[in-house]
């Protein structure tokens, strides 16, 4: 999920959220993102079994993946990986201590609703406006297989559902109402045949 708030001032920060407090000077993997069209982002993924230092190093990847495309919530289907972890930070990587790893991620509690304009870091340039739950709760499993819960409200709850939602196959544009999502596609399929997308 694209982080709207900063987008001008991200690529500022972006090269201090590369290294991690952990090893200083470990130099991440940044994955390309992939784009609508690409099967894998239309299937379930797979439940995280392994909670181990390689999965940790994804996660880290993952988020320095996030940050270098300017996102807030990044999904495992979103760098081809058909597994169900995903990373969030709403702080766009200002805050280390707002950096949530969610892996095996379930909403076991949604109140509110609130209707704003979402975007997907794998359908970059195209926008619409989401109905999503102004607080959810969130039961999941942490890079160490530790299980947690957490609230989330309105931007992070938003965020939560995005990800979730990648994590069962279904992506953004399903929320939308079907003109809106027939012409984003049709805007997509033009792209493609351009070879811009």
């Amino acid at each position: 999920m694209p982080d709207k708030s900063t987008r001008s001032e991200a690529p500022a920060a972006a090269p201090a959220v590369i290294e991690t407090p952990q090893a200083p000077t470990a130099a991440r993997k940044i994955y390309p993102i992939v784009k609508y069209g690409d099967p894998i982002l239309e299937k379930p993924g797979a439940p995280v079994k392994k909670f181990d230092a390689e999965l940790e190093q994804l996660t880290e990847d993952m988020f320095a993946s996030m940050y270098a495309a300017q996102g807030v919530g990044l999904a495992a289907p979103q760098i081809g990986l058909s597994l169900r972890i995903a990373v969030v930070d709403v702080t766009g990587g200002k805050n280390p201590e707002a950096k949530i790893v969610l892996a095996n991620p379930e909403i076991i509690h949604a109140e509110g609703e609130v209707r704003e304009e979402e975007g997907c870091l794998s359908v970059p340039g195209f926008r619409g406006y989401v109905l999503r739950p102004q607080f959810v709760t969130i039961k999941a499993q942490n890079a160490k297989g530790e299980e947690f819960e957490i609230r989330g409200e309105n931007l992070l709850a938003r965020a939560f559902c995005h990800e979730i939602d990648h994590l069962n196959g279904i992506l953004f544009l399903q929320h939308l109402s079907m003109l809106k999502r027939d012409l984003i596609r049709r805007k997509i399929k033009k792209l493609r045949k351009q070879g811009e997308w």
